[in-house]
């Protein structure tokens, strides 16, 4: 087992790994448009209506036009967040419109969006700043983008371009107080009414010595999995105390999807734990366990396909990746192992769905695969490893 809290030799960021993330996003950058769906660039998220699969209502919100997909589930979406001294969001209030982090349609036109490329290169420095000002205003002062990241906007959204449901990670960011978001979401979620169509991922903090008791509880709450976030939660995958974690997801039947990889946004010191090779030793050590890599690893996309290919238990989560770079995801990997997700509110739904659309038109046949079943089989092949002697008061949804 490797690993250690922000140990050195093995958890260094080298210079050899700086130099592979300015190269991969510079070789994006240039091979943009010349893939085999041509350029993809379009005037903001409403530019996509110029696409056959959709088209924009009276209120200019898209809506998906095609018919014969399966209700889709989206494996990766959000509700606002609140952290420390940040107001409570009111999670059942519908708002006019949804201010996406990277709001793309806030002005009109709106930003240059380009389906090609790692969707967070598609926006400008300005853009990026007032996400940046968005997601710190959620720890300290509330922010106005998070108060619209609401269960009715986003079972609007989902109706609109035919998701029949949702799963919604929390991430617990290790604060001294006021970072329960997975309780306060278990409690919105079912004042809606909503419990069949959003399905609440837990998380907790490794260094938290009550972190067992807590996934327990949640899990007897019906949590579906665990979302951890190595970089915000700044600790290694194949730290021992995580290592501790991935057994009782084990017996508690829970999948695990983790940010894997780099964006290339993120502050420089937490690059090193997202790093692609902390990875392996998990899905080594805990061959029942499924462990979906979301964003399919981000701009270390080669590195999560080839942990894909070695490892069954491996799902490559595709937000973000740009068209040409996801038609080779297909090619390369086994496309039972993929699995659809948004990263909503980040961006809307439809910014992944474009993309698999137009990577699909030519293998129809994916799309039930990356829209609906491979879903279900993740979630199956989870349920399946709880242990035999485990109590039925704690399997998930029991109480």
């Amino acid at each position: 087992m490797t690993g250690g809290w922000g140990c050195s030799g093995d958890g260094a960021y080298t210079d050899a790994d700086a130099e592979r993330l300015a190269a991969q996003m510079s070789e994006e950058k240039a091979r943009s448009g010349t893939g085999p769906y041509g350029p993809l660039r379009y005037r903001g998220y409403r530019g996509l209506a110029e696409l056959p699969y959709f088209e924009l209502d009276e209120r200019g919100r898209l809506r998906l036009t095609v018919e014969g997909l399966p209700a889709g589930i989206d494996f990766h979406s959000h509700l606002g967040m609140n952290f420390l001294f940040a107001p409570d969001i009111d999670l059942l209030r519908r708002s006019d419109r949804v201010r996406y982090f990277l709001d793309c349609d806030a002005e009109t036109p709106g930003c240059a969006l380009d389906l090609d490329v790692y969707i967070n290169s598609a926006f400008d420095e300005r853009l990026h700043a007032e996400m940046s000002l968005e997601v710190r205003n959620q720890i300290l002062f509330g922010s106005d983008a998070a108060a619209t990241h609401t269960i009715p906007n986003l079972l609007d959204e989902m109706d609109a371009v035919g998701f029949e449901r949702a799963a919604i990670l929390a991430v617990d960011p290790g604060l001294p107080f006021g970072g329960d978001l997975t309780a306060r979401w278990f409690d919105a979620v079912e004042q809606a009414g909503a419990s069949q169509r959003l399905l609440v991922f837990a998380s907790v903090h490794p260094s938290d010595s009550g972190w067992r008791d807590k996934l327990r509880a949640y899990a007897r709450r019906g949590a579906r999995g665990l979302k951890l976030h190595p970089e915000m939660q700044r600790f290694f995958p194949d730290d021992p105390r995580a290592m501790e974690i991935y057994e009782e997801c084990e017996r508690l039947g829970l999948v695990v999807i983790y940010h894997a990889g780099r964006s290339g946004i993120e502050p420089g010191f937490m690059r090193k734990y997202a790093l692609m090779r902390r990875y392996e030793a998990p899905a080594a050590e805990f061959p029942r366990v499924q462990f979906a890599f979301g964003h399919a690893g981000a701009r270390d996309v080669a590195d999560a396909m080839a942990l894909a290919r070695r490892y069954p238990n491996v799902w490559l989560e595709i937000t973000g990746q740009g068209a040409t770079q996801l038609d080779a995801i297909m090619r390369e990997n086994d496309p039972n192992r993929l699995l659809f997700g948004s990263d909503w509110p980040f961006y809307p739904l439809a910014a992944t769905l474009a993309k698999v659309l137009l990577v699909t038109e030519k293998r129809p046949e994916l799309r039930p695969l990356i829209l609906r079943e491979n879903a279900l089989r993740a979630f199956a092949a989870a349920a399946d490893t709880a242990a035999a002697s485990i109590s039925a008061a704690d399997l998930p949804g029991a109480g």
